[in-house]
C-alpha cells in the first residue's frame, strides 16, 4: 500500500540538549535503549509484571524511576486493561511491560480488546534469546504469530540496534489512523547487547496507509441513497469521537433532520439531550433506536462496525 500521512500529527519530544546528546554518545544496552526510547515518545506511565525474560529491562527501569512510573499489577491481563483505561482517559498510548511465555499470552485478551475498541496500546514482552528461538525453550512462545491477527503490527526485536527504530514505529502505528495495539517481542539477547542510541522519529511508513483514500463515487452513491430515503436512521459509533468529528456529525443529521442512535462507545459523540438523539443501540439499549433499525429504509453507520448485538 502507498502511505500518505500528510494529515498525521505525531508529537515527539526530541533529545536536543547538549547533555542529552553527550549521554547518547556511549554504547548502552538494548534495555537502556528501550527506556530512552519510551522517554523520547513522551511515556510517563507503564503497567507491567516482571519475569525472567524481561528482567534486564526492569533492571534498566530502576534507573529511570524518576521519569517512568511503573505500576505493578497482579496479572498481565490486568496490565493491558489498565493501559487501555489510561489511554482512553489521557489520550496517550498505553504501555505494558511483561515477560515471555505465560506472561505474554496473558495479554492476549487485552490486545484483542484494544484492537476491537480502537485503543492505542504498545505491549512489550520479553522473549528467549534469538539462539533459542524455535527450540521449545523455557517459556518460549510464538507471540508474533499469535498476535498478528489481533494487532496493527507485531514485531520481534532481535538486535539492540533495532530498539529505537522499532519503538518509534510502534508508537506511530498505534496512534495514527484508526488507533490500536502494537506488540514488540523483545529477545533477551537484544536487551543485554550494547548499541549506540540515536533517537528516532517515524512519521511515514511506505507500506502503511493510516488514512484511506476517499472514493468520490461511493460518496455520491451514498448521498443519493440518503436523499431518496423516507425513513433514514444514523448509527453513531466511537469513530466519531476518535476522529473529532462531532460538529460534522451534528451538521449532517440536523441538515437532513435524521434521527440517530449511538453505540455504547459512541454515546459522547452526540449530546444526550439533542432532539435527534434517540439513545443507545443494542441489546442493552433503548427501545426506539432498536425498533427503527428494522423499520428504516436506509441505515447509515458513522464511525462504527455492524455488530450482532446491534443488528439483531
Amino acid at each position: 500500500m502507498n502511505a500518505n500521512n500528510s494529515t498525521d500529527k505525531i508529537i515527539i519530544s526530541p533529545a536536543t540538549s547538549p547533555d542529552e546528546e553527550k549521554r547518547n554518545e556511549n554504547p548502552i544496552t538494548g534495555a537502556e535503549a528501550l527506556m530512552r526510547s519510551l522517554e523520547h515518545q513522551g511515556v510517563t506511565t507503564i503497567f507491567g509484571y516482571p519475569g525472567g525474560s524481561i528482567m534486564p529491562v526492569f533492571d534498566a527501569l530502576y534507573d529511570h524511576r524518576n521519569t517512568l512510573n511503573h505500576i505493578l499489577v497482579r496479572h498481565e491481563q490486568g496490565a493491558t486493561h489498565a493501559a487501555q483505561g489510561y489511554a482512553r482517559v489521557s489520550g496517550r498510548v498505553g504501555v505494558c511491560l511483561v515477560t515471555s511465555g505465560p506472561g505474554a499470552t496473558n495479554t492476549i485478551t487485552g490486545i484483542a480488546d484494544a484492537m476491537i475498541d480502537s485503543t492505542p496500546l504498545v505491549v512489550i514482552a520479553g522473549q528467549v534469546g534469538t539462539g533459542f528461538l524455535g527450540t521449545d525453550a523455557f517459556q518460549e512462545v510464538d507471540l508474533v504469530g499469535i498476535t498478528q491477527p489481533i494487532s496493527k503490527w507485531s514485531y520481534q526485536i532481535r538486535r539492540a540496534e533495532d530498539v529505537a527504530w522499532a519503538v518509534a514505529r510502534a508508537f506511530y502505528i498505534a496512534q495514527s489512523g484508526r488507533p490500536g495495539p502494537v506488540v514488540l517481542d523483545f529477545a533477551k539477547n537484544a536487551q543485554t547487547e550494547k548499541t549506540k542510541y540515536v533517537p528516532v522519529k517515524v512519521d511515514y511508513i511506505r507500506s502503511y496507509q493510516p488514512i484511506p483514500d476517499t472514493d468520490p463515487e461511493a460518496v455520491c452513491r451514498a448521498a443519493e441513497l440518503i436523499n431518496a430515503a423516507e425513513r433514514p436512521l444514523v448509527l453513531v459509533g466511537q469513530g466519531v469521537e476518535l476522529g473529532g468529528a462531532q460538529p460534522e456529525l451534528r451538521a449532517f443529521i440536523e441538515k437532513a433532520g435524521m434521527p440517530a442512535g449511538c453505540t455504547l462507545l459512541g454515546l459522547s459523540a452526540l449530546p444526550s439531550n439533542h432532539p435527534l438523539n434517540k439513545g443507545m443501540l443494542g441489546m442493552h439499549g433503548n427501545l426506539g433506536p432498536n425498533i427503527n433499525t428494522n423499520k428504516c429504509d436506509v441505515l447509515i453507520a458513522v464511525g462504527m462496525r455492524p455488530r450482532l448485538s446491534i443488528s439483531t
